[in-house]
């Protein structure tokens, strides 16, 4: 077959291989190629080939005839030069898309099904139409419990695994959906002033106004390369990193790229990313919250205790002690909503400064004595103790400082968005209650988390009074488009419920 120019087109195409073929190009005419259809790229020397999808163009600028194109990832896997010569060949379907027909027709799959599924996702043989099929397939069909514990294995089976050589790991993880909910860069300096080990690789927000990882970069470096990240935590005891440096479960990275347009979060396909991710990071004991609230993703009482029961069953199998709870999930957890805001939280709590969120601090300190107690040495109900002593002491703090370095101080922290505005309340009232989803919204329009400083400061939590005028918030955005979308959102809806003193007083809460 004729040999075409590697070239490299400068387009993320983010968690998919892409390949750009010209129109004109005899190749494409003389094989039958079609847009959409996978490919195999091969070296001229044996190797691997990178399998992509092709996609046909006419714009000779982005490829010419007798050119190749890859979008970034695809160039990277290839690692050849631009202008090395390539042969390309029709992909034959993965075998396993016969696994995901018969999910989408309510069968149940086994092992190996699962993880031939796996396999063929991590070697890029699905393209995301693909993807979508088996992931809509596993949420309208359902999954038994066995097989989200079959997918967890899958996806752990595919990647890479940390060993830290120590019986105990720990690691914590919230579900998400609750925004401010930053208690996790609390929580390790606790836990690593402790003495455990506990090396936390974190998420960037995806649909949220913040991840860990986000929140940690405005004070460090968390783009740590598995080897600095054993260095930093065998000194530390810990540290705060994302986790997209180390490949574990990648399988799980590339579903979530398919998952989060889709707005798919199904319970099987939900624990079997959280645990996939936590047995491929080395962790042996985790911690799972649930925030449970009428805008949180778990909204009953019965949905957090069936979530609780499949994560302890798959848990149980893989060997991880886990322990799930329960958390008020009615509000968001501090006053900042953004990267900055939520950084000032965190270190206002850790610094013991009487502005700190009374409920960060407390939320913080139940989760890190739950995780203290995983210590055969802690008797069951000290760990809050122990935890708050350790805060109070200002030995987190010192810890948190000691990370900080260890990874790399930010030498310019980004700062509040120079465009400010506050959303008043309306009427005289009690606030009975905020909308999590709204005022997640409302960050992400003001410009979070690409922009840091952009987000939401509350001024008003549940159960608070409130005079008309007086402000609920303060929106931060630092460009003006973003700033005008997320003002316009908040004029529709505030996100806040503000009812009379007199009938607040006997409505019903939610605690």
């Amino acid at each position: 077959m004729e040999m075409l120019k590697l070239r490299k087109v400068a387009i993320d195409t983010y968690k998919e291989n892409i390949a750009y073929l010209h129109r004109d190009c005899e190749v494409y005419r003389s094989e039958g190629f079609q847009a959409l259809s996978k490919i195999e790229v091969h070296r001229e020397k044996d190797g691997q080939p990178v399998i992509s999808v092709l996609n046909v163009v006419d714009d000779a600028a982005i490829t010419a005839p007798g050119e190749l194109g890859l979008s970034e990832q695809a160039f990277a896997q290839m690692g050849l030069p631009e202008g090395t010569a390539v042969r390309i060949e029709h992909a034959q379907p993965p075998a396993s898309l016969k696994s995901v027909h018969r999910k989408i027709a309510g069968e149940p799959m086994g092992a190996d099904d699962y993880l031939n599924i796996a396999r063929d996702i991590a070697q890029h043989r699905y393209s995301k139409i693909e993807m979508a099929a088996f992931l809509v397939g596993c949420a309208e069909t359902g999954m038994e419990r066995e097989e989200v514990l079959h997918l967890t294995r899958g996806m752990i089976a595919t990647g890479e695994r940390l060993d830290w050589g120590e019986p105990l790991v720990a690691d914590k993880h919230c579900i998400g959906g609750i925004p401010g909910n930053r208690t996790t860069m609390l929580i390790v300096p606790i836990v690593a002033a402790h003495g455990l080990l506990m090396p936390k690789t974190s998420s960037r927000a995806i649909t949220s106004p913040a991840g860990t990882a986000d929140t940690m970069e405005v004070l460090a470096e968390v783009n740590l390369d598995p080897d600095r990240m054993h260095d930093i935590v065998r000194r530390e005891r810990g540290c705060l990193a994302w986790g997209g440096t180390a490949r574990l479960a990648p399988v799980d990275d590339i579903l979530i790229s398919v998952e989060r347009p889709l707005s798919l979060d199904s319970p099987g396909q939900m624990v079997a990313s959280i645990l996939s991710k936590k047995v491929a990071a080395g962790a042996t004991h985790l911690l799972i919250d649930i925030p449970l609230g009428p805008t949180a993703k778990v909204r009953d009482h019965q949905a957090a205790l069936m979530l609780r029961k499949l994560f302890e069953f798959v848990g149980d199998r893989l060997a991880l002690h886990l322990e799930v709870v329960l958390t008020d999930g009615s509000q968001p957890v501090g006053r900042g909503i953004g990267p900055v805001l939520e950084t000032r939280d965190v270190m206002q709590v850790l610094e013991r400064q009487p502005a700190a969120p009374k409920d960060l601090r407390e939320k913080a300190l139940q989760l890190a004595g739950r995780i203290l107690e995983f210590d055969p040495d802690v008797r069951g109900g000290q760990g809050y103790v122990i935890a708050r002593d350790i805060l109070d002491s200002g030995r987190a703090l010192a810890k948190m400082e000691a990370i900080i370095e260890a990874q790399g101080r930010n030498p310019s922290p980004p700062r509040l968005g120079r465009l400010q505005h506050r959303i008043a309340a309306p009427r005289d009232g009690i606030v009975t209650a905020i909308d999590n989803l709204q005022m997640a919204h409302i960050a992400r329009l003001a410009g979070a988390p690409m922009d840091k400083g952009a987000g939401v400061d509350l001024h008003k939590k549940r159960g608070e009074a409130v005079e008309a005028g007086e402000p609920l918030y303060t929106l931060y955005s630092e460009f003006p488009s973003d700033f005008r979308f997320a003002r316009e959102a908040a004029a529709k809806y505030s996100g806040f419920s503000i009812d009379l003193k007199e009938s607040a007083a006997h409505g019903p809460t939610f605690g």
